[in-house]
């Protein structure tokens, strides 16, 4: 029997509908939300992924901003920006937009942003408050997969899950989240010992190691939830066959296309899970998503605002 899927698109539009009777309960109060974006230089990727948080800003009806510096600027100039952005008032949300260019040092870039505007929720204070139980600003593709488990009905308390990855913008954020709702956490890495037997005794898996097919489908608990965040890109031929050899028609749109996006779980897992995020449409919206829901939450908090949505605007802190 197939796995439950997890569909991240059908989230982010009950969430998009609280966040746009929040939007407009703000601007009875004259407050209109704002984010501005940093894009450094013309990488494709990065680009595609600016404007499309730019597009969702005017979905919402949330002020934006875009600030496309060279290739070539230094550190003590992005400083400057992110100063500029700190001080403007109209600016509830700053987003760097990453990787930057290896003459600037990110850390200093990202750490400079004002905690109450760290949207990404990638700031040391953030961080902090999400260890300690606080209310503040949390990564946003963390937030996203709580989200999903909490309007899938998937219970956290109790449960055994296991993370696999440590990174600071997801596996360390979502092992926390986690945490706070009670779960039994286990961060697995690539230095973990028996990685197939962890896995196996995990009611919730969380993959974000950003390796195509990784985890294989017989190391996945039957009925287990399985959260994969991982996006890569597949080129290669022989490795398309070897994760798609059961999924013909997914494997024919490789060959018309000859590439196609898997998560860092085997596709066969669609048969061992019992619930299960695709890739593309799974945690892919729900990143974005929560970018829009930390922009208001700002505007919010910087304000000093309660929330009168239940759900998107407050989901993150009540899952602690």
């Amino acid at each position: 029997m197939a796995a439950r899927v997890l569909d991240g698109i059908k989230i982010r539009d009950e969430i998009f509908a609280e966040l746009k009777g929040e939007i407009a309960r703000l601007a009875g109060e004259g407050i209109r939300p704002g984010l501005a974006a940093v894009l450094v230089g013309e990488n494709p990727a990065s680009q595609l992924y600016v404007k499309s948080k730019i597009a969702a800003c005017e979905r919402l009806g949330l002020a934006s901003w875009m600030h496309t510096p060279p290739a070539s600027i230094s550190t003590d100039q992005m400083l400057r920006l992110v100063q500029d952005l700190n001080h403007d008032n109209a600016v509830d949300g700053i987003l760097i937009q990453l990787p930057l260019p290896s003459q600037v040092d990110t850390k200093r870039v990202l750490e400079a942003v004002d905690p109450a505007k760290d949207v990404d929720g990638f700031h040391p204070a953030n961080l902090g408050r999400l260890v300690s139980g606080r209310p503040g600003l949390i990564a946003c593709t963390p937030a996203g997969c709580m989200e999903i488990l909490r309007r899938n009905g998937i219970a956290s308390e109790g449960a055994n899950a296991v993370v696999l990855g440590r990174s600071d913008i997801v596996g360390k954020p979502m092992a926390l989240l986690l945490m706070h709702a009670n779960a039994t956490v286990t961060v697995c890495h690539s230095k973990t010992r028996d990685l197939p037997g962890m896995v196996r005794r995990a009611d919730i898996v969380v993959a974000a190691m950003g390796k195509a097919g990784y985890v294989q489908a017989d190391w996945i608990r039957p009925g287990a939830a399985v959260i994969d965040v991982g996006t890569n890109k597949v080129t290669d031929a022989k490795e398309a066959e070897s994760l798609l050899r059961n999924f013909p028609a997914r494997l024919q749109k490789f060959r018309e296309k000859g590439s196609l996006l898997v998560g860092d779980v085997h596709p066969d897992a669609v048969n061992t899970a019992g619930a299960l995020t695709p890739v593309p449409g799974g945690v892919g919206p729900m990143t974005i998503t929560m970018l829009m829901s930390n922009t208001v939450k700002a505007a919010r908090l910087r304000r000093g605002k309660a929330s009168s949505t239940p759900g998107a605007a407050q989901s993150s802190a009540g899952a602690r």
